[in-house]
């Protein structure tokens, strides 16, 4: 089964989660959210990332801000793909973005955009569609209907 995992530093960072598990859902992906912080449960986020593939896990979306270690933190204890998402806590979330694209050579971590719940998590249904043909068609549907959006903006 492909499922996901999407990590907050914060309880006060679940909206960005909740966004990311829609859009999930609107696909199909299983997921589950977590909160766990890489600075006050370094243990638990440890033991998080070096079980994340044995529970069942495909890919992790990890969302932080301020210093933002949690993607890299994970990373570096998994060889699962993270999919890091800066957020806008703090200098308008670029200490966050540099914090997560500054990844050491070796570790690393796919950095959306600022605040981009939802393009994490359609990343993470284009890493999961390689193995999955009726994803993959759900995923090349919704492109589709994005293009019409954009072509039929007169028709209304």
């Amino acid at each position: 089964m492909l499922k996901v995992a999407i990590v907050v530093g914060s309880s006060s960072d679940l909206a960005h989660a909740e966004r990311a598990g829609k859009l999930l859902e609107e696909f199909g992906v299983p997921h589950e959210i977590f909160v766990l912080s890489a600075h006050r449960t370094p243990l638990e986020t440890l033991s998080f990332a070096q079980n994340a593939e044995k529970n069942g896990f495909s890919v992790i979306i990890a969302m932080a801000g301020k210093a933002a270690h949690l993607p890299g933190v994970i990373a570096a204890n998994t060889t699962l793909p993270v999919i890091g998402v800066p957020l806008a806590v703090s200098l308008n979330g670029l200490d966050s973005l540099l914090s997560i694209v500054q990844m050491p050579s070796g570790v690393p971590v796919a950095c959306m955009g600022i605040d981009g719940a939802v393009n994490a998590a359609l990343f993470a249904v284009a890493m999961l569609s390689l193995k999955d043909e009726k994803l993959s068609q759900r995923l090349k549907d919704h492109r589709e209907k994005m293009k019409q959006e954009v072509l039929n903006w007169k028709k209304g």
